[in-house]
């Protein structure tokens, strides 16, 4: 089927459901990583000793897809910059934009989960100042399985989407004058002329080639060199969301088939699950590897036509939210882990103890944010906010800014 024209936004008008999904997104984000702490077999930072095997599943079926919307989304981001930047105004404002509060969190908001980690794990000694200075000097090394990323003496744990994302940002920058020649216009038309059972399926198809292609031979590390299947995965969606950014016709189709999809999603990890639970050990081979991508673009797919529909309005609540995802971001994790030490020896059980644990977290975040971080102006770009402006503010044509992460350096969360 030929491709609906598209309809280019007006310079007044913003993606309201981009940045919506965003901030949701992120709420998501803090109880999954609360929930690392008490799920079973999964290796994190600190595991609690109520840690329980039924969180595995909802885990699981969160984690295949989860952070594929969050680059899909970033992608539709970028699609949005690119129309009024070029490639070297893009590699500057992203850089800043992403460098630096990585630069700054490595080095102030990190250093405490790999200290958690270590002492936890005896192989680090207690006392957080003199470990700083080890952290920082990056001299002595550290005991191999001190804490996630010892090997190379500093960690960026769950800020690794920061250098993902600049990276897959400088691909698309570097090669813009080809996604803008005639070529590249014909690949984003064919992707955006998708409708029905074609646009449910085939984009589900790339990712599946490879998953069969790399899954087995480059298991997710989070490391920027060697983590050849994940870039794969993260990559591609990150391209198909870069392509949908400023198309309405593909938009509208999402939203017309967000009940079909969301059927489609829920009866194929349903399918998922039952072979899973009935195999002897992992299922592996195509039919599980299919069902695993058709999930994760099912699932996205419904998302993003559910919140077309839903969240594409001005919330009152949504100027603070898009500016406060990028520094819960970054902050967030830590404050996880600060909580784990101020409640673990309360011993409060399995319900409450989390339940706080989760509040304490968005509380923090939320007192850091807004009573600190958003007040000082050189404290800003540290966490990827822009300065105050001090006359009245333009609206934006762009939802941008940093999405949540997945922790660790190496990946905790099994795909499947």
């Amino acid at each position: 089927m030929s491709a609906t024209p598209a309809t280019l936004p007006t310079p007044s008008d913003r993606r309201h459901d981009i940045d919506a999904l965003r901030a949701l997104a992120f709420l998501l984000v803090i109880l999954y990583h609360v929930a690392m702490y008490y799920v079973a077999d999964w290796p994190w930072h600190l595991k609690s000793p109520h840690a329980a095997e039924w969180l595995q599943w909802p885990m699981r079926v969160l984690n295949l897809w989860r952070m594929d919307l969050v680059f899909l989304v970033s992608g539709v981001s970028l699609g949005f910059l690119s129309r009024n930047q070029g490639t070297w105004a893009l590699l500057r404002s992203r850089g800043v934009r992403l460098m630096l509060p990585l630069a700054f969190g490595m080095a102030v908001i990190v250093p405490y989960q790999a200290y958690a980690q270590g002492v936890a794990s005896g192989l680090v000694a207690p006392g957080f100042g003199a470990f700083l200075l080890r952290y920082l000097s990056m001299g002595d090394p550290w005991p191999k399985e001190a804490f996630a990323g010892a090997e190379f003496g500093i960690t960026w744990n769950h800020l690794w989407y920061l250098p993902y994302l600049f990276a897959y940002t400088a691909i698309i920058a570097l090669t813009l004058p080809l996604w803008k020649s005639p070529a590249g216009q014909w690949m984003r038309r064919r992707f955006n002329g998708l409708r029905g059972w074609k646009l449910l399926l085939l984009p589900a198809l790339p990712l599946l080639v490879w998953t069969m292609l790399l899954a087995r031979h480059f298991p997710p590390t989070h490391n920027l060199i060697r983590d050849f299947h994940l870039h794969s995965i993260y990559f591609t969606v990150f391209l198909y969301g870069y392509w949908i950014g400023v198309d309405t016709g593909v938009w509208r189709e999402l939203e017309r088939l967000r009940r079909v999809s969301l059927a489609l999603a829920a009866a194929t990890i349903a399918t998922f699950i039952v072979l899973r639970l009935g195999a002897k050990g992992p299922p592996s081979g195509a039919p599980m590897d299919t069902l695993r991508m058709l999930y994760l673009w099912l699932a996205v797919a419904s998302l993003l036509g559910y919140g077309h529909r839903h969240l594409n309005r001005p919330w009152p609540w949504l100027r603070w939210a898009n500016e406060s995802v990028y520094p819960w971001y970054v902050l967030h994790q830590t404050l996880i882990i600060a909580g784990v030490a101020l409640l673990a020896p309360f011993a409060l059980g399995p319900v409450l103890e989390p339940a706080l644990l989760a509040a304490l977290t968005i509380v923090g975040c939320w007192a850091l944010t807004d009573g600190l971080i958003r007040r000082f102006d050189w404290l800003r770009p540290l966490f990827g906010l822009k300065p105050r402006r001090t006359g009245p503010e333009p609206r934006a044509t762009s939802p941008e800014g940093a999405l949540p992460p997945e922790p660790g350096w190496r990946s905790p969360s099994p795909r499947a």
